[in-house]
């Protein structure tokens, strides 16, 4: 199966993209449920999408901001 990932799983707060791929949370949670042509579509877009995400990731952990979601910060 095809996939764009590039193990740098981290979401952009501003645009909901992953600094690595492009896709969002649900799609990425999803991928292995697409069709071909699904995930296709959604790779068409991914080039457009990083151009407007932030270069520099977030120095924040997931267990950290996995915490700070469950405080509703």
């Amino acid at each position: 199966m095809e996939s764009p990932c590039i193990l740098v799983c981290s979401i952009d707060d501003r645009t909901g993209y992953c600094f690595g791929c492009g896709r969002t949370r649900d799609e990425i949670g999803s991928w292995t449920l697409y069709t071909d042509a699904e995930r296709h579509s959604i790779m068409q877009m991914l080039p457009q999408r990083l151009e407007t995400v932030e270069r520099k990731p977030r120095r924040e952990t997931r267990r950290t901001r996995l915490a700070r979601e469950r405080n509703g910060a």
